[in-house]
């Protein structure tokens, strides 16, 4: 059982995960203190409160903090233009390869198809 664990967890897939999950926590860590740090301070001083969380209105005696949610907002937006960003940038670059890069790898029936005319090749040699 330890040596099938050891075998799953050094599968290429198990560790790209792993690095593409810290990479995101990592990224979203820099786009919260983006916001937090660059971007509500120049709402704040438009809008003249620093913050979005301080936003809140009472209904009967509960409050409803809807300033956390616009500050959520505002960097699920950034989260998501910047990652359009990065996509739009990574099409452009696959463009820009050469036609022979391009090419695709043949599928395998494609290549079982071209095994099989070889041998029939051989044989009739």
């Amino acid at each position: 059982m330890l040596a099938d664990f050891k075998k799953f967890i050094t599968k290429g897939n198990v560790l790209d995960l792993a690095v593409a999950v810290i990479i995101g926590i990592a990224f979203g860590l820099l786009v919260n203190s983006f916001v937090k740090d660059i971007v509500m301070p120049i709402i704040g001083a438009v809008v003249g409160k620093p913050s979005f969380n301080d936003l809140t209105f009472e209904i009967g005696d509960g409050v409803v903090r809807y300033g956390s949610f616009l500050t959520l907002l505002v960097n699920f937006l950034i989260i998501a233009f910047v990652l359009f960003v990065i996509v739009q940038a990574a099409e452009k670059l696959q463009n820009l390869r050469s036609p022979a890069e391009k090419e695709e790898d043949p599928s395998e029936v494609d290549l079982l198809v071209e095994i099989r005319d070889l041998l029939r090749q051989q044989r009739g040699a």
